[in-house]
């Protein structure tokens, strides 16, 4: 017998062939296992289009943590939002591509960590918290960490919760709060008072992403159907108002938004308590 040759492909049990061992590169190949026909199949690569969405939306997280450290503000909260127009377009993009992944559901859920839970925590405390010395740094993890605690049990959850809410305030929310009230307030150097403020807040968001408290995904809004006329004129004069005051506007959303779980958690415990079973 001869001595196998190592520019050989080598034929592995699976059927699948591999490079030869002088030509595999350090960085080895993705290889998934995906449901086709009822049959497991293992397929090799990834998809470039949506993962290229959730690459430029990490690129924007990524820029707005450099930004903030930089004394830039307004730009690192805008590439905040930045962040979160491009995470709403990769899933969409890769349902309609017909080209969604395990690997991409992963690689979105390291972007919101990067965007929406690191980088609003790091431009905050750059901005408004550092003057708090430890407490201001802490509040500014106890964000992060939450966001990660948040995104970890949305990953478990996925499939067993009612698509109509989230439990908890959702990352990109969160994000949208600390992102919108350091764009609009950016101009000013926070006192002390109103950097506790900026603390509660922080703290506060923190906390309500972890609760249980049901917030509306407004995944059943059926955006295919006819409306009234006067619908369509609000969505135009919503359009004005953020165009006039967009740091203003994008912060009164965030905060209704934000409070609106707890009112209906509120309003539902006190329904239930004047209403109780028999």
């Amino acid at each position: 017998m001869t001595d196998p040759n190592p520019n050989d492909p080598v034929q592995e049990g699976n059927g699948t062939t591999q490079p030869p061992a002088s030509l595999q590169l350090p960085i080895d190949e993705h290889f998934e296992n995906v449901s086709q026909n009822g049959k497991t199949v293992r397929r090799k690569g990834v998809y470039l289009l949506p993962n290229l969405i959730t690459t430029a939306a990490l690129f924007s997280g990524f820029y707005a943590i450099l930004a903030g450290v930089n004394g830039r503000f307004e730009q690192a909260a805008i590439a905040i939002f930045v962040a979160q127009l491009l995470d709403g377009f990769d899933g969409r993009v890769a349902r309609l591509t017909n080209t969604t992944s395990a690997f991409g559901v992963q690689y979105d859920s390291l972007s919101d960590m990067v965007s929406f839970g690191v980088a609003p925590a790091v431009v905050m405390f750059a901005w408004g918290l550092e003057p708090l010395g430890k407490l201001g740094w802490a509040a500014a993890f106890a964000y992060a960490a939450c966001a990660a605690l948040r995104l970890a049990r949305f990953n478990t959850q996925v499939d067993t919760v009612d698509k109509r809410y989230f439990v908890g305030l959702a990352s990109p929310a969160a994000a949208a709060l600390m992102a919108s009230t350091v764009w609009l307030f950016n101009d000013d150097h926070p006192s002390a008072q109103f950097s506790l403020l900026l603390a509660l807040m922080t703290v506060l968001a923190a906390l309500l992403m972890v609760s249980n408290i049901r917030y509306n995904s407004f995944k059943g809004l059926g955006l295919k159907g006819r409306v009234p006329f006067i619908a369509m004129l609000a969505v135009v004069l919503a359009f004005v108002v953020v165009t006039i005051k967009p740091a203003l506007a994008l912060l009164s959303i965030a905060l209704a938004y934000a409070a609106s779980g707890p009112i209906f958690w509120v309003k539902n415990r006190s329904n239930s308590t004047e209403n109780p079973q028999k």
